[in-house]
């Protein structure tokens, strides 16, 4: 074992128990992913019992769009972070240092690129998805505040994922609770005491990332020397450029198809009138929420296979997967459960919103979603497994089913069923889009292309 991963702010997942060390490096992402989820939830807490249901509904007419921007420049950091989660697990630290040079430099330029772009196109995207005239007024300022502050988040996402890459989640999640007490903190005054409105949550929401980016950006430089890129690093590679950007773009394709789909499902939404927007908006933030443990578990596991591949250990992730994929299952189940017996004081905690269409169809909505969501769980699982293995298209296909069922969500179920073919949508996509990755993942184990030879820099 080399002096990096004795370092015990590095995890190196190549020997041990498996499941434990999935576990302990899960935990603080899922506690990490918890508080990022605060900066939203407190938000339409804020919003709902010191603003109204106008002010929620605002906040959620343009969550697709943010999702859709942020969701690009996170899956390059994703993709990137399966780069050098295989050069740590095969010790070739030279490569890293590269690759680390490759991220910092592509962040920088894409976050400033993203931003200029976003903001000059922000009323276009706003009329595309049919926000009421109501409330456009301030869900415009609150989502122009939110990307103008886009560099920050993608800045801390860069820093984080190169710190998973080497086996910490512990200091991205200590960062990530300070920025959400800050941001707790930051609401209550600019909402309460200054009266800035939706303004004011997104001014708080953008300190507070900001706050995190530089105490990550900072303990990386600090404690990581070793690690860290010279200058000589950050040289032009025809190889790793290659590596890095078909890697990152895959990812990224993925998760903008996912966010793509989410547009156009917001503006059928958003047609549907302003209590079906605070419904759904509040009924999402649980279940996002409630996704955290089954994407950390998913996240965590990916960093698991991503080292195991690069030190060839493979038979070590197949036995590995299907225990993980028996945990993800029974978590899933467990939070079904719970929504179908406290679901509506959970979005009357909430939303703080006593009305009964609204507490209604939020109901509807978290019981149809978490019907299927063990299938979800399976899904999650199986796509990050795929991508950490080097598997570009599979993922992306799936992706793209998921679009081609929005939109035909959104031009023919919804407009028969309403509300209700909103609430049907995403778990009969979980339920297909399952069905397509276990097939996926039976065929290509059973051909040996699961097993790809990862020799040199043949990180594809």
């Amino acid at each position: 074992m080399d002096a990096v991963t004795k370092d015990k702010r590095t995890t190196d997942m190549t020997i041990g128990n498996a499941i434990k060390i999935i576990l302990v490096f899960a935990i603080p992402l899922f506690i990490g992913n918890i508080f990022q989820q605060i900066y939203n939830i407190v938000d339409t807490m804020v919003a709902g019992h010191l603003l109204g249901d106008d002010a929620i509904a605002s906040i959620g007419a343009t969550t697709s769009i943010y999702a859709l921007i942020i969701n690009f420049a996170y899956g390059l950091n994703t993709g990137y972070s399966i780069i050098m989660t295989r050069l740590f697990g095969k010790h070739d630290y030279e490569t890293l240092k590269k690759s680390m040079a490759f991220s910092f430099a592509f962040n920088i330029i894409v976050g400033i690129f993203l931003t200029i772009l976003v903001l000059l196109l922000l009323k276009p995207l706003m009329n595309l998805i049919k926000i009421d005239q109501e409330i456009f007024h301030d869900a415009y300022f609150y989502i122009f505040i939110i990307c103008a502050g886009m560099l920050a988040t993608i800045c801390y996402n860069m820093f984080a994922s190169i710190l998973r890459a080497v086996g910490n989640s512990k200091w991205p999640l200590i960062f990530l609770i300070i920025s959400s007490l800050i941001n707790i903190i930051m609401d209550l005054i600019f909402v309460a005491v200054l009266h800035l409105g939706v303004c004011g949550l997104a001014l708080a929401t953008i300190t507070a990332q900001t706050i995190s980016a530089v105490l990550s950006g900072i303990y990386l430089f600090k404690n990581y020397q070793a690690l860290l890129p010279t200058k000589k690093h950050f040289k032009f590679s025809i190889e790793l450029t290659k590596d890095m950007l078909s890697m990152g773009f895959s990812v990224a394709m993925m998760s903008c198809v996912i966010s793509l789909g989410s547009v156009f499902f917001q503006g059928a939404t958003n047609n549907l009138g302003k209590k079906i927007i605070t419904a759904h908006t509040a009924a999402r933030k649980i279940i996002e929420s409630l996704m955290m443990p089954i994407s950390s578990i998913a996240t965590a596991f990916a960093t698991f296979v991503g080292q195991n591949y690069g030190a060839g250990k493979m038979e070590r992730i197949k036995t590995t997967l299907i225990k993980v994929l028996i945990l993800e299952i029974g978590i899933s189940i467990l939070f079904a459960i719970i929504i179908y017996l406290f679901g509506q004081k959970l979005l009357i905690l909430l939303s703080g919103s006593q009305n009964e269409e609204i507490l209604k169809n939020g109901v509807l909505s978290l019981r149809l979603h978490f019907l299927m969501y063990p299938s979800l769980a399976i899904l999650a699982c199986l796509r990050t497994t795929m991508q950490a293995m080097g598997h570009k298209i599979i993922p992306v296909i799936s992706s793209c089913m998921e679009l081609g069922l929005k939109i035909l969500s959104v031009l023919f179920l919804i407009p028969k069923t309403k509300f209700l073919g909103v609430c049907l949508t995403e778990p009969i996509i979980w339920l297909v889009c399952m069905i397509f990755l276990v097939v996926a993942y039976l065929i290509e184990n059973k051909k040996g292309k699961i097993y790809i030879n990862n020799s040199s820099l043949n990180l594809t």
